[in-house]
């Protein structure tokens, strides 16, 4: 996370770090308790995570993408609603294009 801060979302945060050693894209994920504090929530959203990112065709580099701040529990009553998860993955798609430009 010291490369820094490559794309930004209100939830979400992309960190992206370069190396002559990378075939692929390596993604991880980091997702606190504070933010997300079930943890059905917590997969659920590294489940849209590894699902977004595989179809965005990312270049060769580390990435790891942080969950900056909680989902409203008021809005998404359910931790695996399907409005939760479609907010998830339009915020992820936004994020993942914004590296692209």
């Amino acid at each position: 996370m010291a490369a820094g801060i490559a794309a930004r979302t209100p939830h979400f945060a992309l960190h992206r770090m370069p190396g002559p050693g990378f075939t692929g894209a390596a993604i991880g994920v980091v997702l606190p308790k504070r933010w997300a504090k079930r943890a059905v929530t917590r997969n659920t959203i590294k489940r849209q995570i590894h699902s977004v990112s595989e179809a965005a065709l990312l270049p060769a580099a580390a990435y790891i993408v942080r969950l900056r701040s909680a989902f409203d529990r008021a809005q998404f009553t359910s931790a695996t609603s399907l409005l939760l998860k479609r907010a998830v993955r339009a915020e992820l798609q936004q994020l993942f294009a914004q590296l692209a430009a």
